[in-house]
């Protein structure tokens, strides 16, 4: 699914990742490591959203050469998201769901599931942190992308909020989606079934076995 060929991301002279060669399959991923590990400048590169040299390509579609494509089957949620305080959740979900092509009923399914409705039409403003992370996750799984990015997604959420998030990812994956999920926290394996687990470490990513 995922392959990294002579990848490397760096700021200024600073080499923060490197990767010679790496593939990864299709499925439900945990991507662990370090607080400063390059966890989320990892997925950031993956998602298009920062500069990198070398290529990662997502099955047929490389980053680099075709770029609208590659960003088309990508979806990310940022571990602390942060959104123009005038705007509300319904007004982000219209934009996000135009551009990803989502459905109505995808669309509520999701806000319900995640309890975004109850403040739906307030501006961000006014939300507190665990009501802009569902309104994140909302906004990373809408459309039918082939992979989701999901940074640190079980902060700042309830119990209950977490296992409704649990359902759609294993919904989701059961018809194709893929999922690298970057989190601190351990995952049930009752609840999410993990296929495999990478870690950030030494400036590279390595499976753990």
């Amino acid at each position: 699914m995922i392959n990294f060929v002579e990848f490397k991301k760096k700021y200024g002279a600073f080499t923060a990742l490197q990767i010679s060669q790496q593939s990864i399959p299709p499925g439900i991923h945990w991507l662990k490591g370090q607080n400063g590990s390059g966890k989320t400048t990892l997925l950031k590169c993956l998602a298009g959203l920062l500069p990198f040299s070398g290529n990662i390509s997502l099955y047929e579609l490389n980053a680099q050469q075709q770029r609208i494509g590659y960003r088309e089957q990508v979806n990310y949620g940022e571990a602390e998201p942060l959104y123009p305080e005038f705007l509300s959740a319904r007004d982000l979900i219209q934009f996000v769901a135009k551009t990803r092509r989502a459905q109505q009923s995808q669309i509520d399914s999701l806000g319900k599931a995640l309890g975004v409705q109850q403040f739906l039409y307030q501006p961000c403003g006014s939300y507190s942190s665990g009501m802009l992370k569902k309104l994140s996750l909302v906004l990373a799984l809408l459309g039918s992308s082939k992979l989701v990015l999901l940074d640190e997604p079980l902060i700042t959420l309830d119990t209950s909020t977490v296992d409704q998030l649990y359902a759609l990812i294993r919904h989701y994956a059961s018809a194709g989606r893929s999922f690298l999920l970057s989190s601190h926290q351990e995952f049930p394996a009752g609840k999410l079934p993990i296929n495999r687990i990478y870690e950030v470490r030494n400036k590279t990513i390595y499976e753990v076995e």
